[in-house]
C-alpha cells in the first residue's frame, strides 16, 4: 500500500508520538510530505521505527526531490570511492541520507569520562558500555562532533533536494562486535575510542541496519573537552627563504575572540614573539557533495605564524598561544625545532619523501577493507627515526578526506609528533584537488568536492600562489623542485614556466642534488592501471617534461599515486641510459624515476611483465630516505614501514665536474672560435 508520510523527525530523545512534538519544538519539527511504501504502526512498546503516516497524495515533485538527493548522496559516494590502487574512504560506505529512526525500548549508550582534556592533554581515550536487547552482528557505533547531529544543522543543497534526517556522517565509527565477540548473542558490548581535540563537543550513537541502512537506536550524553578551541595540532613548513620556519596550527578562536601568536627563540635564551595570521573557510568554498553536504564539518581557525631570520642548524623552541580580549593567554604546549642549514652547507642532511599516506586510527575504527591500514606504521616508523630525519615531503593524497572535512583534523593530530618537529612540506593530489568544472586538470570526483580548499588552508607551502600549489624549496645542499600535477603542466602553460625556472636557477656547485617531485607518475610506472590504458604514465607526462629533466641533470624524479614502491635505471626517452645498478658513479647520464606511493592507502599491483628500465619494485607500504653526507654522494633508502627494514637503496657519486660533463641532450651549442 502506497502511503504519506507526515514525517516527524527526532533529534535527541524518543517520543511516542508526532503530537509529542507539541511538548518540545527543539526536538521535532515538520517536514514536507514523502511517500513510504509500507506502514509501520506508532506502537510506543516499540518506538518510532520510522514515520506517523497518513493516507495521501500521488507521488509528485518531493518524490523527485528526494530522489534528486539520492543521485547527489551516491555521485558523493563515488567521489569519495575507488582510488589508483583501490580501496573507499571508510565513511562513504556509511548510508548516512537513508538514516531513519528507530529508538530501541532498553537500547542504551553510555560513555566516560564525560570531560576530557583535565590536564592540557588533546587527545584522550574514552570507554563506551552499550547494549541492544535485539542485536544484529552488523550494528555499529557512530561518533558524532557537533554532539547535536541532529536535522537542526541541516541545510538544502538546492531547492530540489530536501535535507536528510541527518545531515552529518560521523567523524568515526566501529562495529559494536570489534571488541565484544558474543555482542550478537548478549547483546552488550563495549569499546575503547581515542577522541582528539576538534573544537566541539561529542557525542556516541548505536545503530542497526549496518553501514548501508542505518537505523539509530540509542545515542550517549555528551562528551567535551575542557576547552575546546584550545590551539592544537602545529605543523611546521619551510617558508620562502632558507632561514624562515613557518607554524601552522588550528584552534577554535576567532580573531575577534583572542590574537594568535608565537612565542619562540633560541633554545636556553630570550623569546620571541611573532604574530600569526589567521584564515577560515566555508561550505560554500566547497564545489560539491560530500563537502558540502554531510561530509561537511567546520573547520575552525587556522593560523600561520613565519618566525624570520633562524641562525643556521640552531635549535629553537617554541609554543602556540591566544591572547584573549579580557586579558589571559590560552597555551599550547612547548615543542622544539632545528634551524635548517645554510644552502649549500656541507652537512649530513636527510629528507623523507613518500605519498599517499592517508589516516588510519590508533583504535582500529574507521577500517573498510584495510583502506589505510599502513598509514599507521609509516608514521610510527617516522616517529620512531624522527632524531634523523631534517624534513618531511609528502607528495600528495595527504589524508584522502575525499570531502569528509573532519578527517583533516584526524590527520593533522596524527601527524602532530613529526611535523611539529621537522619541516612537513605537502603537495597536491587529485585526492586534495580533482572534482569536474573546478579548474582541475584531471575532471574526476577524487576530491568529494574538496577541490583544493582544506589542503591549501591546512598547510603552508612556500608558493607564490597558493592555489597552484606548486613551488621550489631549498634544503642545504637540496633543492627540490615540487610541481602540481592536477593542473596543467605542459609546454607553454605557467606551471611548466615554473618547472624549467626551479631547474635553471639552482647553483649546482652550491646545491648539487636536484630533485623533481609530482603526485602522479609523469615519468615511468609499472601499475596495471597504467598499463591497462596502453601506457607506463600519465597522459602527455614525460613526453612533456623529459627534456627538461635531461636538460638540466635532475638527479631523481619521485612519484606518489600508484600504491607501491618502483626504481628505473638512469632512463630517457624510453632506454637505459645507464644500466640499473646500486652505484652510480661519474657524469650524469639520465634521470633515475622512483615511485613512492605506498606511504599507507591499499596498495597496487604491477604488471607480470618487467620493463627494461624497471630495476626494483616492491609491493609493500613504505617511503624513501635522501641522505646527502656531502657535495659529492647522495644516498636513496627504500624503508618499509611495517619493520623500518631497507628493502633497496643506491648511491650517486658525482664531483661538480660530473654535473657540468656534456652528455645526452644536455650540452648547448660550443664554438670552435678561441
Amino acid at each position: 500500500m502506497v502511503k504519506e508520510s507526515l514525517e516527524c523527525e527526532f533529534i535527541m530523545k524518543p517520543f511516542n508520538s508526532c503530537a509529542d512534538k507539541e511538548k518540545n519544538y527543539a526536538s521535532f519539527r515538520f517536514i514536507k510530505t514523502v511517500p513510504v511504501w509500507r506502514h509501520r504502526g506508532n506502537n510506543p512498546a516499540l518506538g518510532w521505527s520510522k514515520r506517523a503516516s497518513w493516507m495521501g497524495a500521488p507521488l509528485g515533485t518531493t518524490t523527485v526531490a528526494a530522489l534528486v538527493y539520492v543521485l547527489v548522496a551516491l555521485s558523493a559516494a563515488a567521489a569519495a570511492g575507488p582510488v589508483a590502487g583501490g580501496g573507499e574512504q571508510p565513511l562513504s560506505k556509511i548510508g548516512i541520507h537513508r538514516t531513519t529512526i528507530a529508538i530501541q525500548p532498553g537500547a542504551s549508550v553510555d560513555v566516560s569520562p564525560l570531560l576530557l582534556g583535565l590536564e592540557g592533554q588533546d587527545q584522550e581515550w574514552v570507554t563506551l558500555r552499550y547494549s541492544n536487547p535485539k542485536p544484529f552482528s552488523d550494528d555499529w557505533i557512530g561518533v558524532f562532533s557537533p554532539a547535536n547531529f541532529n536535522d537542526s544543522i541541516c541545510t538544502s543543497e538546492n531547492q530540489w533536494v530536501e535535507p536528510p534526517l541527518l545531515c552529518t556522517a560521523p567523524i568515526k565509527f566501529q562495529y559494536a562486535n570489534y571488541t565484544s565477540i558474543d555482542y550478537a548473542k548478549t547483546g552488550k558490548g563495549s569499546l575503547r575510542l581515542q577522541i582528539i581535540n576538534q573544537r566541539s563537543d561529542f557525542s556516541f550513537a548505536l545503530f542497526s541496519g549496518g553501514l548501508s541502512n542505518p537505523k539509530l537506536i540509542a545515542h550517549s550524553n555528551r562528551v567535551t573537552f575542557v576547552n575546546p578551541k584550545a590551539p592544537v595540532y602545529p605543523r611546521l613548513a619551510q617558508g620562502k627563504s632558507w632561514n624562515e620556519m613557518t607554524v601552522t596550527w588550528t584552534s577554535g578562536y576567532s580573531t575577534k575572540e583572542a590574537t594568535p601568536f608565537v612565542e619562540w627563540g633560541i633554545q636556553g635564551q630570550i623569546q620571541l614573539l611573532s604574530p600569526a595570521g589567521t584564515l577560515t573557510f566555508s561550505r560554500n568554498s566547497m564545489c560539491g557533495p560530500p563537502a558540502r553536504t554531510v561530509g561537511w564539518r567546520d573547520p575552525g581557525f587556522i593560523h600561520t605564524s613565519f618566525l624570520k631570520e633562524l641562525w643556521p642548524n640552531l635549535k629553537y623552541t617554541y609554543r602556540i598561544g591566544h591572547r584573549l580580549s579580557n586579558g589571559p593567554i590560552v597555551w599550547g604546549r612547548q615543542y622544539s625545532f632545528q634551524a635548517p642549514p645554510y644552502p649549500g652547507e656541507d652537512s649530513l642532511q636527510r629528507v623523507v619523501v613518500f605519498g599517499d599516506m592517508g589516516k588510519a586510527e590508533f583504535d582500529g575504527s574507521n577500517e573498510y577493507n584495510d583502506f589505510e591500514r599502513g598509514s599507521i606504521n609509516t608514521t610510527n616508523q617516522l616517529v620512531k627515526d624522527l632524531k634523523n630525519i631534517d624534513m618531511v615531503m609528502h607528495i600528495g593524497d595527504i589524508c584522502y578526506a575525499n570531502g569528509y572535512l573532519s578527517q583533516w583534523d584526524q590527520f593533522t593530530a596524527q601527524v602532530e609528533p613529526i611535523a611539529s618537529t621537522v619541516p612537513y612540506m605537502v603537495a597536491s593530489g587529485n585526492h586534495e584537488r580533482d572534482w569536474p568544472g573546478s579548474g582541475s586538470f584531471y575532471g574526476n570526483l577524487d576530491s568529494g568536492g574538496e577541490c583544493g580548499v582544506p589542503a591549501q588552508n591546512m598547510f603552508y607551502v612556500p608558493a607564490e600562489n597558493r592555489e597552484q600549489f606548486w613551488y621550489a624549496t631549498d634544503y642545504g645542499m637540496f633543492r627540490f623542485c615540487v610541481a602540481n600535477t592536477e593542473l596543467d603542466w605542459r609546454p607553454g602553460t605557467e606551471q611548466y614556466k615554473f618547472i624549467e625556472h626551479c631547474f635553471s636557477s639552482v647553483d649546482r656547485q652550491k646545491q648539487p642534488w636536484l630533485i623533481f617531485l609530482a603526485h602522479r607518475v609523469l615519468g615511468y610506472s609499472s601499475a596495471t592501471f597504467y598499463g591497462e590504458e596502453g601506457t607506463t604514465e600519465e597522459p602527455m607526462g614525460r613526453e612533456s617534461l623529459q627534456l627538461l629533466w635531461q636538460k638540466h641533470r635532475v638527479d631523481i624524479a619521485m612519484y606518489g599515486h600508484v600504491h607501491g614502491y618502483e626504481r628505473t635505471c638512469p632512463v630517457y626517452e624510453n632506454v637505459c641510459v645507464a644500466e640499473g645498478s646500486d652505484r652510480y658513479s661519474g657524469a650524469f647520464t639520465a634521470t633515475t624515476h622512483v615511485v613512492v606511493g605506498g606511504g599507507g592507502a591499499s596498495l597496487a599491483a604491477y604488471t607480470a611483465a618487467s620493463a627494461r628500465w624497471s630495476h626494483a619494485r616492491d609491493l609493500d607500504y613504505g617511503f624513501a630516505k635522501l641522505t646527502a653526507f656531502n657535495h659529492t654522494t647522495l644516498l636513496l633508502e627504500y624503508i618499509r614501514s611495517r619493520d623500518g627494514g631497507v628493502r633497496d637503496s643506491f648511491t650517486v657519486s658525482r664531483d661538480y665536474r660530473d654535473v657540468l660533463a656534456c652528455g645526452v641532450d644536455n650540452c648547448g651549442s660550443t664554438t670552435m672560435a678561441s
